[in-house]
Parts: structure tokens; sequence; C-alpha cells
């Protein structure tokens, strides 16, 4: 999960976000001369030091939450400082994929036959889910195949040092000590045994990535053994809880996350957005039809999306999509959950095309695009990098200064063009 797993923490960009097992592309690191290797040693040793006197001041915070001396003592035994976790944290790349990049992956054709094999594998424990939380299978199967492909990655990290790691040295000290706290009262629960609680190097855990957080509030017994075990090879419980998630934010059973449509000439790209709602008909009598060119069913109310502006797919949304964003706010990862599941249930891939000729743009180049269009007069209210509804309307107001599609896309044309 991220928001409530592991990438609420890092999106898409991440690489927790689940490409296809296939060639590790990291770079090899450079030997080290012993005069290096003597240092970095010296300043592990210094680092396990001050961590060791972090978890004793931690003990006591972790008391007055609740946690019995004897639990803290099974849980710290051989815990260490791990330098590898917070390496990890800290060089994630600036850059994120494209969405038609990360779509490749998300709903390749490995992971979409994977999907159906793991579907039918398991259709009796799905459809047994599905017939308690209101939640289609094929949406938790693809959350499922995005999260851990289908349960072959979990993770197998020791869960409770990755999170005293970052909480003493990461960038979010507070965020992963209440993480901790929560992985704590999990094994004090008896859930699971500390030596194996295992998951990401981020903390989040099982078969659908869960963060202790989320799993203390969200995590089912769907077999009846008394036990919330999102680690076993057995995955009915992980995939319980995510229904269980899901239905808690309000899941429309047999309402899609979206439609793929297509948008009529001259249509007026100020509609398009998730804050202009209007109902599949008032969509049709403007021209937008689905990829059969028929009206889209009265499914609710529903926006436009353009993940790749005027010249990618374009996507009726629905509430159900804003459920899935709970799980991640990632455009791509809400569209990569949806279409997966549409894929396993016998769909075909999305029929238009991405403008593949463009690349994403470094989270630099976007703060730099919003001081440049705020100069210009296109205010983007801040600059934080973030291409938020503010900077999505002054790309417009640049577009159409320009004689361009005003579809609000952050392109590395507006940049070239601001520069």
């Amino acid at each position: 999960m991220r928001v409530i797993l592991s990438a609420a923490l890092f999106l898409f960009a991440s690489s927790a976000v689940h490409a296809a097992p296939e060639q590790s592309v990291t770079p090899k690191v450079r030997p080290t001369s012993a005069a290096e290797e003597s240092s970095i040693v010296l300043a592990q040793a210094s680092s396990n030091i001050g961590f060791q006197r972090w978890i004793d001041r931690f003990r006591s915070r972790a008391r007055s939450a609740g946690i019995r001396d004897s639990v803290l003592n099974a849980a710290f035994q051989g815990v260490r400082y791990n330098p590898e976790i917070i390496k990890r944290d800290r060089n994630q790349s600036e850059f994120t994929k494209q969405i038609w990049e990360y779509l490749d992956s998300a709903a390749s054709d490995t992971r979409v036959k994977n999907g159906r094999a793991a579907y039918r594998e398991n259709q009796r424990v799905l459809k047994a889910i599905e017939a308690r939380y209101g939640v289609e299978a094929e949406v938790v199967a693809a959350v499922w195949g995005l999260e851990s492909a289908y349960g072959a990655f979990r993770g197998d990290e020791p869960v409770i040092e990755a999170l005293a790691t970052l909480a003493y040295d990461g960038r979010r000290g507070r965020f992963f000590e209440s993480q901790l706290i929560a992985a704590l009262k999990i094994i004090q629960a008896g859930d699971v045994a500390p030596r194996k609680m295992t998951g990401s190097w981020a903390g989040a855990m099982g078969h659908t990535q869960f963060i202790p957080t989320s799993y203390l509030s969200y995590a089912v017994d769907f077999t009846g053994d008394g036990k919330r075990d999102i680690w076993s090879d057995n995955p009915a419980d992980a995939l319980a809880s995510t229904a269980a998630y899901l239905k808690r934010f309000g899941w429309t059973k047999g309402q899609p996350w979206g439609v793929e449509v297509v948008l009529p000439r001259g249509f007026d790209y100020g509609q398009t957005g998730e804050r202009v709602k209007k109902s599949p008909a008032q969509w049709a009598a403007m021209g937008v039809r689905d990829t059969r060119g028929a009206r889209v069913p009265n499914y609710g109310r529903a926006s436009i999306l353009l993940p790749a502006g005027a010249q990618g797919a374009a996507f009726m949304i629905f509430d159900n999509f804003h459920v899935i964003e709970r799980y991640n706010s990632a455009d791509a990862y809400v569209i990569g959950v949806g279409h997966l599941s549409d894929r396993i249930r016998g769909d075909g891939p999305i029929r238009a095309s991405w403008p593949r000729d463009d690349r994403n743009l470094r989270f630099s180049e976007k703060q730099e695009m919003q001081r440049l269009l705020t100069a210009r007069g296109f205010n983007t209210q801040g600059v934080d990098g973030i291409i938020g509804p503010n900077t999505i309307q002054a790309i417009r107001r640049f577009q159409s200064t320009q004689g361009m599609v005003p579809d609000g896309y952050a392109s590395f044309e507006i940049l070239r063009r601001l520069r």
C-alpha cells in the first residue's frame, strides 16, 4: 500500500514500484580502496554507537505507547544500524517514469499473463473476498500484482531494523518512529514473530505492502485463525485486507475506475481535470465517446483525465479512481491498477498512442517551469516542483498565448519555450 503502504512514501518513481522481475539495471559500485573501506567501517561503527544510544532513549517512548519490555527485548535482539537502508532512502532517482513507461511495466504482457494465472489459482478466495467486501476480485488481484508481483517479491528486509534505522537517521524520523511503534504493537499482539516480520527497506509488508500503521487500522483475519497474517504464503489475509481498505474508503461495486474515451475535435480542454465533474450524459452531449464510439453508461459523475496531455490517452474517471488514490496518490499507479484489473478480466490494451518522444522533467526542472511561468505573469501560486491544479492552469494560459492546445500538460516543450 502506499499512502497506506510503501509508496505512500515514494510514488511510482520508487524502485519499489514493481517493475516485473527481469534484469537489474543498477549500476555496479566501483571498487573502493583500502583507505576508503577503512573510513567506511569507522563511520559505520560510529553510527552504530549512536544508534544503540538512540534505541536506549526510544525504549522509554515505546513503553509510554504501551510496548512491554519483553517485546522490546525480543524485537531489538541483534538489530543494528543498517547503512544500506539509508543509502536507498537518500539515493532515489530524481526522475520519475513517464506514464507510458510505467504502464508498459504495470500492465506488461508478462504481468497480465501472471495475473490471469494468479486469479485462476486463487479464484475461490478472491470471489469470497469480493462477496464479503464488495470489491471486484480483479481489482484486488491487480493491487497484488503491482505491489508484489502476485506475492513473488514481498521484501526480505527485517522490518524492525529498517524502521529503527530510518527513524534514527532518516529524512522522516518522526514518521518512521510512528511506524516502528506500530510494528512493535503488531508483534505484541502476536500476529507475527519479530524475525518473521520482513518487508521492503521502507517497512512495507506482505503481499500488498501494508505499512504498520495501516496494518493496525485495516488488516483483517480472513482465514479465521486468529491472526492477520499478511506474510504467509497463503495470500488470503493480505488480499482481504486490501479489499477491506478499499471498501472502507468508499469503493462502489459495479463502477469502473475509469473508461478510455475519445475527445471530439475542438474539445474545450479547460473542462479536463479532476475539479470538473459531469454526468456521462453531459460528457456525451459534448461529443465524448468510448473507444468503440458509444456513449459511456451512467456510472456516476466523472472527470476527464489526460495524464499525458492531448497527445496521449484520455480517460473518463469515476469515484472509484479516487478510492484507489487512497492506496497511492500517483495517477500513474491508479491507472496502472485499473488498467491491469481490466486486462486480467480480459479487456485489451489502451487504444491511444503516447507522446513517447517526450521526456519527463526533473524535479528541479518542474520548479524552474513554475518560476518561469510566474515571472511571465502565469502565477503558479508557489514553486514546489508539484504539477498541481494551479500549475496546470498556468500552463494552459501560457499554451493559449503560444497557439498550442491548452491541455495543461507539463511537457519538456513547455519548458523549452519558457526558456
